[in-house]
């Protein structure tokens, strides 16, 4: 049994939040906020493994009710190892960065440079240096290759 509870932290009557155990355990498992007092919720974290540690973020950054921005841990080590952002704001995750060694450091970019929904560029470090070293162009985005 899923239990949502509402949040009025300033007590204007309006929700600034919900907290929820969505899997029934007993423990709270994501908390959504509404960072901008507008009465919807601009972000979400939760525990998608039950660890109770927050492993992904959501954030709707325009108020338009589209995730903008995603960052995860999905190896559970405590740090964020992938992040994905909308950056044209049409509601498509375009931009993905992924740390594929747990170091800490972004190792891949992909890019959908278009929005045509397909990946156009890669760039990686593919000797974990800190350095790009790889970059891959499929598609530049402006259809003039």
């Amino acid at each position: 049994m899923e239990d949502i509870y509402e949040v009025d932290v300033d007590g204007d009557g309006i929700s600034d939040g919900v907290v929820a155990d969505l899997d029934g355990d007993g423990y709270i498992d994501t908390v959504g906020v509404d960072q901008d007092g507008d009465g919807y919720i601009d972000t979400v974290a939760m525990d998608t493994d039950g660890d109770g540690y927050v492993d992904t973020v959501m954030v709707d950054e325009d108020g338009d009710g589209v995730v903008d921005a995603i960052a995860m841990d999905t190896d559970g080590d405590g740090y964020v190892d992938t992040v994905g952002v909308d950056s044209d704001g049409d509601g498509v995750i375009d931009t993905v960065a992924v740390d594929t060694d747990g170091d800490g450091v972004i190792d891949v970019v992909a890019m959908d440079l278009d929005g045509d929904g397909d990946i156009d560029a890669v760039i990686a470090d593919t000797d974990f240096d800190g350095e790009a070293d790889t970059m891959i162009i499929e598609d530049d985005g402006f259809d003039d290759y």
